[in-house]
């Protein structure tokens, strides 16, 4: 089969693939059971192969790249404009299969096991991030109901809450100071996994150059250098061009300086 682009609409376990030759004429676009997916590939000659950055992608880039074929990925809004008729799987894996051939489309790079665990370290700490602001906020709310208003801050939470726990004359309910004394445990947890999840991102921003040399420019910091470098890698893949939507904004508020959001680079995934 004299197969050059095959364009993969990714799923969890049944994938569409579409198949071109060299001058463009359609050789299938069929399904592909998950467990089918490494022979089918196994079996044909090196050729390119397209797929959205999306879930999965940079496991699949990785397989079919160790069997000899070319991998691009492509922001799923590069793809769209390809699709010829009503969104389904089979319109999907032609339009990626056409739009993986164009000599003008931008890329994304592909993602190592390590950049992508990284990551993960990253949107871990976010989400406890989030659930502590969000625990911190019902704590506040609930006191400011009884009369006890705490000002803003994780840290006079930590503060206030035993003394307001240890006070008698507040007049708070016994079954309320038992949910406060829980609602405070609860906080205390979200923050330790905060901690335990910066100081492994602290650790894996010693042992890589490029996140050090990174964290020597003024504003930058550990975390924000771990996630620049975990996103981009090296950034050869990246054109310095003036994108309205930048991959990634130093939040200098994170590093202990004065918020300002500033575009570094172009869109990624």
């Amino acid at each position: 089969m004299n197969v050059k682009t095959i364009g993969i609409d990714l799923a969890k376990a049944i994938f569409q693939i579409h198949g071109v030759n060299e001058h463009g004429k359609c050789l299938f676009n069929k399904q592909l059971k998950r467990a089918q997916m490494i022979s089918f590939f196994a079996n044909l000659p090196p050729c390119l192969v397209g797929m959205e950055a999306c879930s999965s992608a940079h496991y699949w880039a990785r397989k079919l790249q160790g069997l000899g074929h070319t991998v691009k990925l492509m922001a799923p809004q590069f793809v769209k404009p390809y699709v010829k008729t009503n969104k389904n799987d089979a319109a999907d894996a032609e339009a990626i299969c056409e739009a993986v051939s164009r000599p003008n489309m931008r890329f994304v790079p592909m993602k190592s096991s390590e950049q992508l665990a990284v990551l993960a370290l990253h949107r871990a700490r976010q989400g406890f991030v989030k659930a502590r602001t969000a625990q911190a906020n019902q704590l506040r709310g609930l006191l400011a109901e009884h009369g006890i208003i705490i000002p803003k801050g994780i840290a006079h939470i930590g503060k206030h809450l035993p003394e307001i726990l240890e006070e008698y004359e507040n007049g708070l309910p016994g079954t309320f100071r038992q949910l406060l004394e829980r609602l405070g445990e609860h906080l205390k947890a979200l923050d330790r996994q905060v901690q335990e999840l910066e100081v492994q991102l602290q650790s894996w921003h010693r042992e890589n150059v490029a996140s050090k040399k990174l964290a020597q420019i003024p504003g930058i910091g550990p975390l924000t250098a771990s996630a620049l470098i975990a996103s981009v890698g090296d950034a050869k893949s990246f054109l310095i061009t003036h994108d309205p939507q930048p991959a990634s904004r130093v939040d200098m508020a994170s590093e202990g300086l004065p918020r300002l959001h500033a575009p570094i680079l172009p869109t990624c995934y």
